[in-house]
């Protein structure tokens, strides 16, 4: 499956939110820098779609806030 991300880094609290479909926001407390934030994407990602960490990959967007996601 290929979802669509946009993630909020050094937010206050860890939050995932479905706009239907395939699209999520995602509120992670990690620093964009040094890569925590995509670190806690992944693991968040990992427990919302009880999946194994290792079957989520980042396909684009690494470096900014929008990303497209493959899981499974």
């Amino acid at each position: 499956m290929i979802i669509n991300v946009r993630v909020i880094p050094n937010s206050s609290q860890q939050k995932i939110e479905n706009f239907g479909g395939n699209r999520f926001l995602i509120k992670v407390t990690g620093e964009a820098d040094k890569n925590e934030a995509n670190i806690e994407l992944i693991n968040m990602l990992s427990k919302y779609f009880t999946t194994p960490v290792h079957k989520i990959k980042i396909k684009a967007g690494l470096t900014g806030r929008d990303k497209i996601i493959e899981v499974g």
